[in-house]
């Protein structure tokens, strides 16, 4: 064993003699600005690898160690043109290079509202597992960059999604979570650096601080075959993944405050620079604060985010990420308000007056919620490289609510007859969880790899996720009856409320093992091949269940795009997810089921012009759920309608749409955001729902529109505009089920009535100093629309009304 040990102890000692003769070359040089003045903290990168370093206050900057070979440098700095020079640099050598940049007009040059031109946005791989820039994707991805986030001043993800067509609000239960759906399935997986962060499979959404992302990626349809079962992350809705900024190696930072409507104050800061003469470490540390901005009286919001990150090259092949992030949120959680139809059968939706609460001061909702991510990667060979990282989420949420429910109607006493307006008020805890999900992804990946007259670009990986989860239940207390009409309506609970006691509880421990397989193959320059396979299994401990429940199933994905002119790509694929349903979901016979198989199909067009600048996408879906695993119902000897103990196979759920998408730069100085989705979402075939209805809160039709103008010239140059609106059309406030079939607590066989739909108008005015300083103020819903989103009669919650804020920041 010694003797094993000493002769590896000496090849790796050989290994790294040979690699430091091997990587004994350099870079360095100088940039400056056209007057010869030095240029200080400009960013110098070699495109293609993970090196880079920034200029020193003389302009002065060296890059090393490197192998000898062809390398591509780079020089930028925001507010400059970059410059880009190919060099052959020989081993030993010390190249010398200078590059002059010249101003332009206060543009971010090689960032656009979609993220940076000819690169892979960040964190993208975490839920593609491709190096493939969005437009080259077979799946439909739309990216939010920290650009358009900061334009727009949005300060949640649901206000940032609203770039994305067919993305909409499900619900967000009582204005303190942000559930998200697309393509008329409810609530789509919200990830944050490709983890999930609240595992619960109805898609309940969380909140998170806007101030620590850097760009928000929304993929739609099925992604099974790079994430798993459609319960979780490779459902057919899509999912949305929040990433967090990391070290660019680049000394700078700034600090800004935003003050606004209903009390809001929030400091913020972005601080980021490299460590040691060697250039080989960098850091970023970004976090904010924030009180107020709730717009209901009697209602509060205190946060705190911090945000920071490690950054390690320690060669030109390999790179080291370390991050964190943690939020403390405490929010009080609206009551919302009431449907005053007798027997919810039409939309009377109570305009209750923002001056009125119908729960009490004590209603909050606390959130503690801690991520960790590492992340490394070391090439191979120029076209090769291994993959791996490790995210993991801490989740803990607690909160006390209120709940509403109507007074049984008494004609007699004029209670509830002609209009509900007498409501019992109950306070219970708001679906508290201990959530703690981490996934480890390895990857080995090859780009353009040459098999004869073929290309690959393939990706061959594993992934393997925990879900460690703990739900308690309490019990409710009934507190009193209330008019809502009341103007005098107490906030503050009665001496003597007792304190909650748990009655009860889940815990589970559910493991998930994927392998996965892709390979895009370029057949001739003008057409390319997609292909994938998935393998996973999902295994599921509960202490309190009987055994333990496993699965396995297969998910593949096959496409086509060809390119039909340079930037302009038409592309066709299909792929499945599969729904794992548990051993007791049984026939007639006591035989399971097993799981459900989603197909889905999409064809469309994804495009640019304009180098890059401006993007055109189009796409055309079909998913279908033909293969469901049915409740089977039975009339008892009373009449009633009950569960007859089992399934059935059938059954149609079936979703298709289009989806139009503009985004980037019309002109130098103007950027747009346009996008238009028509969701045709049916029950069919169904054992539960009425044939031709629509699943709920899914709107046929959303549209969004912004656009930001910019003054480049003359006496106001450095002042920006930007306005845009935001459609959402009508949908069903529930399910419409069939007569006779008990489904949350609906009235059979009744219609749904349909939220009305709203459009909201935002506008923004901002003014940039030409050397530190930036002004922006926003104004939001500028017509003061009422609109409201709900979870079927739980929680009708108002949007926002017309509100201000303004913002001052100090960059440096």
């Amino acid at each position: 064993m010694y003797k094993r040990f000493t002769l590896f102890t000496l090849v790796l000692l050989l290994s790294q003699l040979v690699w430091a003769q091997r990587h004994t070359s350099s870079i360095s040089g100088k940039v400056t600005l056209g007057n010869g003045e030095p240029l200080a903290y400009a960013s110098v990168a070699l495109v293609g690898t993970s090196y880079g370093t920034t200029t020193s206050e003389s302009g002065h900057f060296r890059i090393r160690p490197l192998e000898q070979g062809v390398y591509q440098v780079r020089v930028s700095m925001i507010g400059y043109q970059s410059i880009d020079k190919k060099v052959s640099i020989s081993s030993n050598q010390d190249l010398e290079l200078s590059f002059v940049l010249e101003p332009v007009s206060s543009q971010i040059n090689q960032v656009e509202v979609f993220g940076e031109r000819e690169k892979q946005p960040e964190k993208l791989d975490a839920i593609t597992r491709l190096p493939l820039k969005p437009r080259d994707q077979i799946q439909s991805i739309s990216v939010i960059s920290d650009v358009l986030i900061e334009k727009q001043g949005a300060l949640t993800v649901l206000e940032a999604v609203r770039n994305v067509p067919g993305v909409y609000t499900y619900a967000t239960y009582g204005g303190v979570r942000e559930s998200i759906s697309s393509r008329g399935f409810r609530g789509i997986p919200t990830l944050k650096n490709g983890v999930r962060v609240m595992t619960d499979f109805r898609g309940q959404g969380f909140s998170t601080d806007m101030e620590g992302v850097e760009s928000i990626q929304v993929l739609k349809g099925a992604s099974a075959v790079t994430m798993g079962a459609a319960t979780d992350l490779g459902g057919p809705g899509g999912l949305v993944n929040i990433v967090t900024k990391t070290p660019k190696f680049e000394d700078r930072g700034q600090a800004s405050l935003r003050v606004g409507s209903f009390g809001l104050i929030r400091p913020a800061f972005d601080v980021q620079g490299v460590l040691g003469e060697a250039n080989t470490v960098a850091f970023r540390l970004n976090g904010s604060y924030q009180t107020g901005g709730k717009f209901r009286d009697h209602m509060s919001k205190e946060s705190f985010y911090i945000n920071p990150s490690l950054a390690w090259r320690p060669d030109a092949k390999t790179s080291v990420v370390l991050e964190m992030d943690y939020y403390n949120d405490n929010q009080s959680i609206d009551a919302g308000t009431v449907n005053l139809s007798v027997g919810n059968k039409e939309n009377q939706i109570y305009d209750l007056p923002v001056n009125r609460f119908l729960g009490f001061d004590s209603d909050l909702a606390v959130v503690k919620h801690t991520t960790f991510a590492a992340r490394v990667k070391r090439d191979l060979t120029d076209q090769i490289y291994l993959r791996a990282a490790y995210f993991r989420s801490n989740y803990d949420s607690d909160g006390i609510r209120t709940s509403l429910a109507a007074v049984r109607s008494d004609a007699s006493q004029g209670i509830n007859v002609d209009q509900v307006n007498i409501y019992r008020r109950s306070i219970s805890h708001n679906t508290t969880r201990i959530d703690k999900s981490s996934v480890f992804q390895a990857d080995l990946v090859g780009a353009n790899i040459e098999s004869g007259f073929l290309k690959h670009t393939f990706q061959a990986g594993f992934d393997y996720r925990t879900i460690d989860l703990e739900v308690p239940v309490f019990n409710s207390i009934a507190i009193d009856v209330i008019d809502v009409f009341d103007t005098n309506i107490s906030n503050t609970l009665p001496e003597g409320t007792p304190n909650f006691t748990r009655t009860g509880g889940t815990t589970s421990f559910d493991t998930r093992l994927g392998l996965t397989f892709q390979d895009v193959i370029q057949v001739t320059p003008w057409a390319k091949v997609y292909g994938g396979i998935r393998y996973s299994t999902t295994q599921t401990n509960s202490p309190e269940g009987s055994k333990i429940q496993r699965s396995s199933y297969w998910n593949p994905l096959a496409g086509v795009m060809f390119t039909v002119k340079e930037g302009l790509n038409v592309f066709g694929s299909y792929t499945n997810s599969s729904n794992p349903r548990s051993a007791s979901v049984v026939d007639v016979n006591g035989n399971a089921l097993g799981a459900e198989r989603i197909d889905q199909m999409e064809v469309g067009i994804k495009s640019d012009w304009l180098n890059d600048r401006l993007r055109f996408n189009l796409t055309l879906y079909k998913i279908n759920n033909t293969n469901m695993n049915l409740e089977v119902f039975r009339v008892d000897e009373s009449g009633a309608v009950v569960s007859a103990g089992y399934y059935t196979k059938g059954g149609n759920d079936e979703r298709k749409g289009v989806e139009v998408e503009l985004t980037g730069r019309v002109l130098e100085n103007l950027e747009v955001v346009a996008g238009y989705a028509y969701i045709d979402a049916q029950y069919k075939e169904h054992t539960v729902f009425v044939t031709g209805s629509a699943p709920n809160n899914t709107p046929k039709h959303t549209f969004n529109a912004w656009a930001n103008y910019s003054l480049n010239e003359g006496l106001l140059r450095g002042l920006n505009l930007g306005l845009g609106v935001y459609h959402l059309g009508a949908r069903p406030y529930n399910d419409w089920t069939l007569e006779g079939v008990q489904y949350h607590n609906i009235d059979p066989n009744t219609a749904p009535w349909f939220n009305k739909a709203y459009t909201i108008a935002n506008a923004q005015v901002g003014y940039e100093f030409q050397q530190h300083w930036g002004v922006r103020v926003m104004l939001n819903n500028l017509f003061d629309k009422v609109g409201y989103d709900a979870y079927r009669s739980n929680f009708i919650d108002r949007i926002q009304p017309r509100n201000f804020s303004g913002m001052v920041t100090y960059r440096f």
